[in-house]
């Protein structure tokens, strides 16, 4: 039993010992600013988006079930991924043009390289047409100018 006191005694000798570390000044520029965090919103868990955080994200901004919601989302990943498997290049708004640059076999897995474009927020860069392909917003204007 002294054996223990005199290790817990030397214990607190040795924290009472040591000087508490000099806490650096905060800098009025470098202040954090607080977030305001909506109800609705769903917590990021981290900086990779994991399949159980995006099913809450789409059960919390569709208000669909959870057990309704999670086939559809297992299967547009599945389908996503067989196709970038094949090569194809994605065009899927809002998310943007994935466009491959390559794809590497290996032994237990496949690479796939690929640039992903998003239209800019609050500007409407692709204009569909009554075809319902993509018209340039300029040519109206040349054609117009023309007449």
């Amino acid at each position: 039993m002294s054996t223990r006191r005199s290790t817990t005694a030397s214990r607190q000798a040795s924290a009472k010992a040591s000087p508490p570390a000099p806490t650096p000044k905060a800098d009025p520029a470098e202040s954090i600013t607080p977030v305001v965090v909506s109800e609705n919103m769903t917590p990021d868990a981290g900086p990779e988006l994991k399949k159980q955080e995006l099913l809450d994200k789409v059960v919390t901004r569709t208000d669909v079930k959870k057990k309704l919601a999670k086939p559809v989302v297992e299967a547009v990943l599945e389908i996503l991924g067989e196709a970038l498997a094949e090569g194809r290049e994605l065009n899927l708004q809002p998310l943007g043009k994935v466009k491959l640059n390559r794809i590497k076999e290996m032994a237990n897995a496949r690479v796939i390289v690929a640039k992903i474009r998003q239209p800019k927020a609050g500007g409407a860069s692709v204009i569909s047409g009554p075809g319902g392909g993509e018209e340039d917003p300029m040519k109206d204007q040349v054609a117009q100018g023309a007449d």
